[in-house]
């Protein structure tokens, strides 16, 4: 099927270039700045000492060329015109507009002039004023207007500070260059590492432009973001990604899970059986994701399961030691309650690793182990082994 020509396409891979430009462009500009998303232009950044450099993007077709009356280049001038007087036509806060496009420039063309540093101001306005008379199309008529308000040298020194960035990396070019960014971080965590920091970046810049661009991001917090997400990638760390995360759906009447009934059989109130339901979706999640992104060490998982299987065992002797067959049913919910109590509130020093304090690994890992089949590794209630035994003999 062909490509429609109200395909908007185009436009969503120019959204999606901004958020992943920016953010290349922030790994690359100091702690002290700020950044602003669509207030002005496209990115704006304002150093500490309140200087700005105004950025216009362009995602092009691939073999796109920048011609002398292109809009890409005359649009962003008309911009730049404002920001121009709004600074004082030069007199205030050093300004510089960059026009950051896929596309290239062809040698003989008068913007050209525009690819670096060192060109003869007074040639680019030259030159610019001579394009400007080829075309009488609406929007070079009204961009002419408006600079005939300046005066000669406010045009020279209005070109000036124009700068054109030519065949920049494509988008699907810029995670490798990010990555590159990341020298601090261990090459095979860098895309892991990326991939967090992108998902960061798209939430900041959303909750950016919901709010009018007003507020400033503030370019200290992208690194002390990024050593965050890379501190949870050490030897003695894992990621955290569902802290606050709840299943879609959770049926603590009627779940036919094993860790479930075995709550159930306690007589633990809907709202602990809720609790417990959640951990293990939290806990089960992240070591899915922990193992698609194989941040495990061989045996890992196993060899933490098991110490948590000899730390229960070794409190279930204490819970049920003044147990025996004759003992009521009264008795044996209460140790198995007191077991359960104490897994969900004393067992924090059960880490996979050193620095991973968050409860649900441990509460989850808990439930998963009681949730194992045909026999669950732990349970709470003294007899519920027994229980489901004689419950299996039924069903077959």
């Amino acid at each position: 099927m062909s490509t429609s020509p109200f395909s908007a396409a185009p436009q969503g891979l120019g959204y999606f270039f901004q958020y992943r430009y920016s953010l290349l462009k922030v790994l690359d500009l100091p702690d002290s700045g700020q950044l602003f998303i669509e207030r002005n232009d496209d990115v704006e950044y304002v150093s500490a000492d309140g200087s700005i450099a105004s950025s216009s993007l362009k995602h092009k077709a691939e073999g796109d060329r920048l011609t002398d009356l292109s809009a890409d280049f005359w649009k962003s001038v008309r911009i730049w015109l404002v920001l121009y007087a709004d600074s004082g036509y030069g007199s205030g806060p050093d300004v510089r507009f960059i026009l950051v496009t896929t596309a290239s420039v062809p040698v003989n063309s008068f913007l050209a002039l525009f690819l670096g540093h060192g060109q003869d101001d007074a040639v680019r306005a030259e030159k610019a004023a001579e394009t400007l008379t080829l075309s009488k199309s609406d929007l070079i008529t009204k961009i002419a207007v408006e600079l005939d308000v300046l005066t000669e040298a406010q045009r020279r020194d209005f070109y000036g500070r124009i700068t054109i960035v030519q065949e920049t990396a494509r988008i699907d070019q810029l995670p490798a260059m990010i990555e590159q960014r990341l020298r601090a971080v261990d090459r095979r965590n860098r895309q892991a590492v990326f991939e967090r920091l992108e998902g960061w970046w798209v939430n900041v810049v959303t909750n950016h432009l919901v709010g009018g661009g007003r507020d400033p991001i503030r370019i200290a917090d992208v690194s002390d973001k990024l050593s965050a997400i890379n501190d949870a990638y050490k030897s003695d760390n894992l990621p955290i990604d569902f802290r606050g995360k709840k299943p879609e759906t959770i049926d603590t009447a009627s779940d036919p899970r094993t860790f479930v009934e075995q709550l159930r059989v306690l007589g633990l109130s809907e709202g602990r059986i809720r609790h417990a339901i959640v951990d293990y979706y939290r806990a089960f999640q992240q070591r899915s994701n922990w193992a698609r992104e194989s941040l495990l060490v061989s045996n890992e998982i196993e060899d933490y399961e098991d110490r948590i299987v000899e730390e229960w065992d070794r409190f279930r002797e204490i819970a049920c030691e003044l147990l025996d067959e004759e003992s009521a049913e009264e008795l044996c919910q209460l140790a198995g309650r007191k077991l359960y109590e104490w897994a969900q509130t004393q067992t924090g020093y059960l880490r996979i690793r050193e620095r991973v304090t968050e409860l649900y690994v441990v509460r989850g890992t808990f439930h998963m182990l009681a949730n194992v089949e045909p026999s669950p590794r732990v349970h709470w209630h003294p007899r519920f082994l027994q229980r489901l035994a004689s419950m299996l003999e039924v069903t077959a």
